[in-house]
Formats: structure tokens, C-alpha cells, sequence
């Protein structure tokens, strides 16, 4: 049972309550934002839970154990609160969440209902829905290595050991013949070979887009120009001469690590590992053999 400070206690004995929910969301390395179900701005803790947001919430679903709790928030797309350019860009993933139940008379008086973290976002023409998972839903993320041919380590990191500042692996270059959000001619990729940026990650350094990042699709090699398509669409629409990074793919098998990288001793996988074959063998008699 929880236990409620007495002052929240007898409001909520007193037959008339003034009641709202209020959410504080902090993205990572950034300051709290606040955002309440009440019609009017609430100040508490030092954060200002802002009521333009339009936020509304479902009920709390709680479980015995370790059972995750769930809960989704729907709310308005604004520029004084969640953006949809900052939603597609990833600012607000796996955001630390508070919920707090307050008296909006007497903000002094309030209880925390839950902490979590930001899960799925869903954008609509005009608005969003997000899911908030409560903090048992790390214990469903792996830890710890597993056994398996593919490599597990992230190309460049410590434990690959792979040069990414080495122009063989990194490119700079800028937008030519833009189609949309995703798909783009791009000039300085020429001499790369084809399919080297596949599974690579991008960077933008100027224009609307500024900032975003994205897992490349595909890289394909044409005659003057390399054509790039985007897993993620840009917040922007893309435009001529929009500067971007770009980095080479890495499809973490063995071979892969050999002939492209040349950083088969750093492989982070286990590629000679018995396969199902093997596992589903038996043993024959030798006589059965010579038959």
C-alpha cells in the first residue's frame, strides 16, 4: 500500500478533490520538461508543468512480480512542447518519466505514482501516442554476450578497434538531386565501391536537418553520383547542398571483418561455432559407412 503524506490524505478525504496528473519528461543530458492534464500551468519541484501540451493519459496497468507496468499518453504536437522533428530525430528516446498525481489548489500536496521510461512513439497528422514503461522493462534487455556467429560489437567502439576517422571507412559529402526525405544523390562518393555505405550510419552537419542522424539503407554507385537511401526520413525535407558524414556498413559476419576492414583479430563473434547441422548429427556405424 502506499503511503501518503497527510496532507494529500485529507484532501483526498474531504469528498472534493482538485485533482490533475502531471508528467515531467527528461530527455538524456537535457533539462526536464513538464506537462499536465490540468488547464492551467502548474509550478512545482522548479519545473513548469505546461497545460497547452493537451496531454491525456490511459489507466495504469500494474501487475504482482516483475510483471512491466504500462501506461500511454496521447498529446498535441506543439512547438512550445513535443515537436515532431525532435520525435523523429530520436531527441526524446528512452526519456526518464515521472508521473505525480497533484492537488492544483495546493501543489505542495502531491504524490509520485510512477517512474519509467519513454517506450514507443507513434505520430499522428496532429498529435502523438507514447507508450511509458515502468522500470522492470530493463530487466527484458540482454546482459552480457551471446554465443552466436555474428559479431556484437559496434563498428569503431573500443572493442572493435576499427579507424573510423580513416577516409577508407568515413566520407564527407553533400546532397545532389534530392527525392524526399530518404533517397538522395550525393557527390565526393564516387570512388567508394558499391554498397560500402550499406548498413553505415549518416550524419547531417547543415541545412534543416542539421544534427539528425539515420542508418543507411543502401549505397549504390552510379556513374557521377552515389545514390543514398535513408532507413529513417529526416525530420526535413532534404535540400541541394545539405552537408553530411557518412560511414561505412558492417554486416558483422567474419568475412566481412577480414576483406573490408582487415580486423579479423578484433572479430567479436565466434564464427567456427558448430551450426544446426552439427547439433542434429549422430553417429554411424563404420561398417555402415563402407556400405
Amino acid at each position: 500500500m502506499r503511503d501518503l503524506p497527510a496532507a494529500f490524505r485529507r484532501h483526498l478525504q474531504s469528498g472534493a478533490t482538485t485533482l490533475c496528473h502531471c508528467w515531467k519528461l527528461t530527455p538524456k543530458d537535457n533539462p526536464p520538461q513538464g506537462f499536465t492534464d490540468h488547464d492551467r500551468d502548474i509550478l512545482f519541484g522548479g519545473v513548469l508543468y505546461k497545460a497547452a501540451s493537451g496531454f491525456t493519459a490511459s489507466a495504469i496497468e500494474s501487475g504482482l512480480g516483475l510483471k512491466i507496468d504500462n501506461l500511454e499518453v496521447e498529446g498535441a504536437l506543439s512547438s512550445h512542447g513535443l515537436s515532431a522533428e525532435k520525435i523523429a530525430a530520436g531527441f526524446y528516446d528512452n526519456a526518464d518519466v515521472e508521473i505525480t498525481r497533484v492537488n492544483w489548489l495546493s501543489p505542495q500536496e502531491r504524490v509520485l505514482l510512477r517512474k519509467g521510461n519513454l517506450g514507443e512513439i507513434r505520430r499522428t497528422p496532429h498529435g502523438f501516442q507514447a507508450e511509458l514503461r515502468g522500470l522492470a522493462h530493463k530487466l527484458n534487455q540482454p546482459i552480457g554476450r551471446l554465443y552466436q556467429y555474428l559479431c556484437d560489437a559496434d563498428l569503431g567502439d573500443q572493442r572493435c578497434g576499427v579507424p573510423l576517422n580513416d577516409p577508407r571507412f568515413r566520407a564527407s559529402g553533400s546532397v545532389q538531386s534530392p527525392e524526399g526525405a530518404r533517397l538522395f544523390h550525393a557527390s565526393a562518393l564516387a570512388s567508394y565501391q558499391d554498397g560500402h555505405f550499406t548498413g553505415g550510419k549518416i550524419s547531417f552537419a547543415s541545412g534543416n536537418n542539421n544534427g539528425f542522424a539515420s542508418e543507411v539503407r543502401s549505397h549504390r554507385k552510379e556513374a557521377r553520383h552515389a545514390l543514398i537511401t535513408l532507413w529513417q526520413s529526416a525530420p526535413h525535407p532534404l535540400r541541394q547542398g545539405d552537408r553530411f558524414t557518412i560511414s561505412a556498413g558492417c554486416d558483422k559476419r567474419f568475412l566481412t571483418c577480414r576483406a573490408k576492414f582487415n580486423n579479423a583479430v578484433n572479430f567479436q563473434g565466434f564464427p567456427h561455432m558448430p551450426g544446426n547441422d552439427f547439433a542434429h548429427s549422430y553417429a554411424r556405424p563404420q561398417n555402415a559407412e563402407r556400405a
